[in-house]
């Protein structure tokens, strides 16, 4: 991390003077600008002073850039996923992790004719959460109902299926990890009674 600063701040001097020649400003006019000597800032453009943010700050002002410009801060890239909706099994499925990795999440459209139980098994773990409608959950020998806002996580090595549980659609948040990643959800626990105690 300490050579990637120190990296950062040699490229500081030739920003700068690459600048401020893209300008046509002399490093008199420059001087003038911002109130830090000339000799400061000839030192700053060949390296032979180390860049502050007391010394950028009137420089960034003074050619009207960002400070980020000038240290050439990475630039963050768009964080947002654009889902492409796409059909599977019968289903509109969205996919929102946009790479291929260990953790994969969906939005998943479910249509009300897809009722019909068909068990299946496979290595992961899986995370659902219903956004709307209801879902049918089948897994191992029990038959679940789960309703907007409730969420369930299973071993998928246990036979399992899930559809609708009913006669409107149902949509849920799924997110699958092939290795076994669990999301944990958090749930009360249920008060206990001791015995002799009502």
């Amino acid at each position: 991390m300490e050579q990637g600063i120190a990296a950062a701040l040699a490229e500081v001097g030739p920003r700068l003077r690459r600048l401020r020649t893209q300008r046509n400003i002399t490093l008199t006019a420059l001087a003038e600008m911002t109130g830090i000597g000339k000799s400061t800032l000839s030192r700053l453009e060949s390296g032979q002073r180390k860049p502050s943010l007391e010394l950028l700050l009137p420089i960034a002002q003074a050619h009207r850039v960002p400070v980020d410009e000038l240290i050439g801060a990475p630039q963050i890239a768009d964080p947002r996923v654009r889902p492409v909706p796409r059909r599977a099994n019968g289903r509109i499925v969205l996919p929102l992790t946009p790479h291929a990795g260990s953790l994969q999440a969906w939005k998943v459209i479910i249509p009300p004719e897809q009722c019909e139980p068909d068990p299946r098994t496979h290595e992961g773990y899986e995370w659902l959460y219903v956004l709307s409608g209801r879902l049918r959950l089948l897994l191992g020998e029990h038959d679940f109902v789960i309703g907007p806002g409730e969420a369930v996580e299973f071993d998928t090595r246990l036979p399992h299926w899930f559809g609708t549980a009913g006669d409107q659609p149902v949509e849920i948040l799924s997110i699958f990890g092939r290795q076994g990643e669990r999301m944990h959800v958090r749930a009360k626990p249920k008060a206990t009674t001791r015995e002799g105690q009502n």
